[in-house]
């Protein structure tokens, strides 16, 4: 049976010697195991290494897997103090493989898989990490939209409102059974959308330890990655989804903070690290809490059953282990039931 993830080395090595300046001598391709999105492949060429990453084969959820999104977002970027590897081309949905995909510069550094950061030196380099991650967050939330050229890239209105309408919208086209939690999950949520307070900033959608690239020697974030989810909208969305995925038990597959000692491993307590985002953006502090860390939870939950229902399809980037998200799915819109059972 043939990968359809599979990319054919003669058909694409001309068409990059063509459209990327520099380019030549394509050896390699190589997938990454990570990530259940976008395939993404290493690129090893007489002229150095580069990214690729790709739609996946297959039907495709209306407005997921937008990899022109992830390219015009990260080229925007480039020159701010949010650090981004370098854009080199994006093709179209006819290009030689089929598929949109988009080429990037490649850059050697450390990604830590595990939050607890068991590889690194110390205490003192532990939380000089947590606290380089907060600070690339609060200055994506200061970028200007408008000056970078991205004030059209999300709609106006209530963020919260039409995130709730899209996830829902995208679980149920992918549910594959009745979750009571979550069911219960998206009717407690329609019921206690925030008031739009205005802040609107540009929201990564899925900014997590894992999707850093710290320096090889020192605790320095040389690039953001993973846009796919990027967006205009809240800023509070972006700094609960990295709490809530803290929360998570971190024996499981999302490998959170649950259950760890944070203080002896020089990690930060997540009011620590909520108040230190909120100096950074002068913020006297985050209300309402407990909405922002339900909807995260409910976001990731609806995210997991697409990839759980691409896997079923044949169509996951790892289906191996895309099929051990329809467990994740029940996990996830449990622990949210338990916060939303707190706070009513």
């Amino acid at each position: 049976m043939s990968d359809a993830n599979a990319l054919d080395q003669a058909t694409l090595a001309p068409y990059l010697d063509a459209h990327i300046p520099g380019f030549s001598g394509l050896a390699a391709i190589e997938k990454f195991k990570s990530g259940q999105s976008n395939p993404t492949y290493l690129l090893t060429a007489a002229s150095g290494r580069y990214v690729l990453r790709v739609k996946p084969p297959g039907q495709l959820l209306k407005s997921a897997h937008q990899v022109d999104r992830e390219f015009r977002v990260m080229k925007a970027l480039s020159g701010t103090a949010v650090p981004v590897p370098e854009m080199l081309h994006l093709s179209t949905e006819d290009s030689p493989i089929g598929r949109m995909f988009y080429v990037m510069d490649f850059l050697d550094g450390r990604i830590f898989w595990d939050p607890a950061l068991p590889e690194t030196h110390g205490n003192e380099e532990r939380a000089a990490i947590y606290d380089a991650m907060n600070a690339t967050l609060a200055a994506l939330h200061d970028v200007d939209v408008e000056a970078v050229g991205l004030g059209d890239f999300g709609r106006p209105g209530n963020y919260f409102e039409r995130q709730l309408a899209r996830w829902t919208g995208q679980y149920r086209a992918s549910e594959t059974g009745i979750i009571a939690d979550m069911d219960r999950l998206i009717a407690w949520l329609e019921t206690h959308l925030p008031v739009d307070d205005g802040l609107i900033s540009l929201v990564h959608g899925d900014y997590r330890l894992d999707n850093l690239i710290f320096a090889p020697d020192q605790p320095r974030v040389l690039a953001v990655l993973d846009w796919e989810l990027s967006t205009s909208g809240h800023p509070f969305a972006d700094i609960a989804y990295q709490c809530m995925q803290w929360r998570l038990p971190h024996a499981s597959g999302f490998r959170g903070l649950g259950g760890i000692d944070r203080p002896a491993l020089g990690l930060p307590l997540e009011e620590d690290y909520v108040a230190a985002y909120c100096r950074r953006r002068g913020l006297a502090g985050i209300g309402n809490w407990t909405f922002f860390l339900a909807f995260s939870f409910f976001r990731l939950a609806a995210i997991c059953q697409g990839v759980y229902r691409r896997a079923l399809d044949g169509n996951a980037s790892n289906p191996e282990k895309a099929r051990t998200y329809g467990e994740a799915v029940k996990l996830l819109s449990h622990f949210a039931a338990e916060l939303i059972d707190k706070e009513d």
